[in-house]
Formats: structure tokens, sequence, C-alpha cells
């Protein structure tokens, strides 16, 4: 008998699991008196706006598709936008439906500003600084790597801010706790000080681990209280991994069972290079409902996906009891960089999205056929 009431693969978003990352947000935005945003780049599922409305102030987008899902999806809350370069085809509609629009070098404010300028309402334009401080690894992921791209660095910055500049954006965090937070606040300050006095607001970027079961909230309320107080601004956080971390799952099944020497290989009908591509990319290893480490458990299996990618495994994994074909394997922590990043190679059928009701019911959201991946290419 299925464990579960639908065709695998299948992503899983829980709503309970969601409203408890909400409320630790909706929190930490009422004491520190900040603002917080969803980062549309790692969790864009967009069914859950109307409720995510209620707990965030808004939205930010990296490209201009995502600005045009959050003034579609989430009307009424704050657009913002933050782009290494726009196109210039894009920009006129950027400026139509963004409220804040930050560049990423005094150039590109340059060349768009005349185009903000004949908005028939005021837009918050801020410009992103490299404060040449990270602690992140690997350096894939690292913003102020040697020729990181992202942001202005302090030697190009020009002696004054344009009076149109209201606020500055800095991102440099993954995964990481408030101690990081501190370190990089402090190289952000010991650089920008002067810069800092003359905005109205600051973005402390994502990457802040907030819903982390041993994430020091306190520190960050007094981090954020205290730099308001010190520079008298509006502080945005803009959390993409928090807002989803652990609400979500990959549902997926045994296609098949095969032993090469003395290891037994479970094919899935789920792909690491398709469906949740961080696995490769940053790499790690996923947790597995009812999977421990190899050893820990009698069965042991190398968990691998479907396609003709020889490196398309997502890892070593003991059970209690032996899988066969049919058996369900769910992945954890599968709503974040998962479906705004998952593909068709090899022409894998995408995965349906489904949401787990706060009554516990299961909801289908989307469901992907052929006609989904032909228009692809």
């Amino acid at each position: 008998m299925e464990r579960y009431p639908f065709k695998t693969p299948a992503y899983v978003i829980d709503e309970n699991l969601l409203f408890s990352n909400l409320g630790i947000l909706k929190d930490i935005s009422s004491r520190a008196r900040c603002k917080i945003l969803l980062a549309q780049k790692a969790f864009s599922a967009y069914s859950v706006y109307p409720l995510m409305s209620d707990f965030l102030d808004g939205t930010c987008a990296s490209g201009v598709y995502e600005a045009e899902l959050a003034y579609d999806k989430m009307p009424g809350r704050e657009n913002h936008i933050y782009s290494p370069a726009y196109n210039p085809e894009d920009f006129s509609h950027i400026v139509k439906i963004c409220d804040h629009i930050v560049f990423n070098t005094p150039g590109q404010f340059k060349l768009f500003y005349p185009e903000i300028k004949k908005s028939d309402r005021k837009r918050e334009i801020g410009l992103r600084i490299n404060p040449e401080y990270s602690e992140v690894t690997p350096e894939i992921y690292n913003p102020c790597s040697t020729y990181s791209r992202l942001g202005t660095r302090l030697e190009d910055m020009p002696d004054e801010l344009p009076e149109a500049i209201t606020g500055l954006h800095f991102h440099t965090m993954c995964e990481q706790g408030a101690d990081v937070l501190e370190r990089t606040l402090e190289a952000v300050k010991s650089r920008f000080a002067k810069y800092l006095n003359a905005v109205s607001w600051v973005n402390f970027g994502g990457g802040h681990h907030i819903t982390q079961k041993d994430y020091d909230r306190e520190r960050l309320i007094s981090l954020i209280s205290n730099f308001k107080n010190e520079f008298d601004v509006e502080v945005y956080l803009e959390p993409g991994e928090a807002v989803a971390q652990n609400a979500g799952f990959l549902v997926s099944r045994v296609l098949d069972i095969i032993t090469v020497k003395d290891k037994q290989i479970a094919i899935l009908d789920t792909s690491a290079a398709c469906h949740m591509p961080d696995v490769l990319e940053m790499p790690y290893r996923p947790e597995v409902i009812g999977g421990k480490l190899p050893g820990e458990l009698p069965e042991n299996y190398i968990l691998a996906g479907g396609t003709c990618l020889a490196g398309d495994v997502i890892g070593e994994y003991s059970f209690e009891e032996p899988l066969q074909r049919g058996s369900e394997v769910v992945f954890c922590d599968m709503a974040i960089y998962t479906m705004v990043k998952n593909n068709t190679f090899n022409g894998m059928k995408l995965p349906s999205i489904i949401f787990r009701t706060i009554d516990d019911e299961y909801i289908t959201a989307r469901k992907f056929n052929y006609r989904d991946f032909i228009s692809r290419l």
C-alpha cells in the first residue's frame, strides 16, 4: 500500500512547517523593527505567496521574471530587485513593477537612472557594496572572492553618493549565524561608515540561518537594533533558505536495484542532477527519512538518479529494512533551491508540486508533462 496518495517524483511543501518558519521571521521583524523579504531565488512557490504576505514585508528578485512574479502574486508588498547588470530591454518594465532597485556599480546607476527619472512615482534606489569580507565556503558561493563581480568595493566608490541613492545593500553570507553577521557588520562599518551615514536604509542581504534551531536570534535582534540606532536607517533582511528551510520534501520511488561488486545501488525515479542540483553543486548529502550513514543500519545502498550522468549519485545510506522496486525514498529539506533550479536533462520528468495543508490534506498545485519539457526547447 502506498504511503503517499500521489505519483512520484513530487515535491511536497508542508504548510505547518512553513508556518513555523514564517512565525519566527515575523517575531524577528517585530522585535528588531526591521523588514524581512523573501529571496525568490531560493523559493518561488507562488501558490503560498498569499499566506506568506501576512508574515513578510515583500520579496526580492534577482531577475525580471522573479520581479514580475512578485508583482503578480504578492501585490501590495514591497518588490525589490538587484542584478549584477540590467538588460536595457527589461529595465523600463522593471521601473514600472519594482519599488526598490539596487544597482551593482555607480556605472549601472548612471546608465539607468534617466529611465527611473521618467517614472510617475518615486523609486527607492540602492547600491550594492562589497565589504571584501566573507566567511563563505566553497568559493563558488563566495561573493567577496578576489575577482568577484558582485558589488562595489570601497576603492571604486564615488567621494559622495548621488542624492538619488537612498540605500546600500550587501550580501556576503550563506547558511551562517549571527556571529558571522556581527563580524561582517564590523567590516562594513569600517569601510563604508561615511556612506552609511548618508542613506536611509541598508539591506543586510541573505544567507542568515535564522530558522535553524541553534541560530542565536537574540544576538541578531541586538545587532539590527544597534545598527539602526547608530546610523538611523531602516534595515532589511532577505532570507531565502530561512523562509522554507526544512519545510519541504522530495518523494521518490525505487525503480531498480543492482549490485556492483560489493555495493547495492538503488536507481530512483528522481535525480540529483535534475531535481536537486545543489547536491552536486555544493556538494552535500541530503537527509533521508529512515536513512542513516553507511553501516549504521543493516541494509546499505547507494542512492542514484535515473539519468545517464555517471555522477548522478545522491549518496550512500543505510536502512533498517531492505529496499525493493517501488519502495518510497523521501529526501528532506527540498523546498529550497530545487523547484527554482530543476531541469529536464535526459528527458526526465519534473516532479509535481504538492502542498500538505494544515488539515493534513494533499493538494496538487502543479503537474508537469511532455508539453512542459518541449516548451523549454
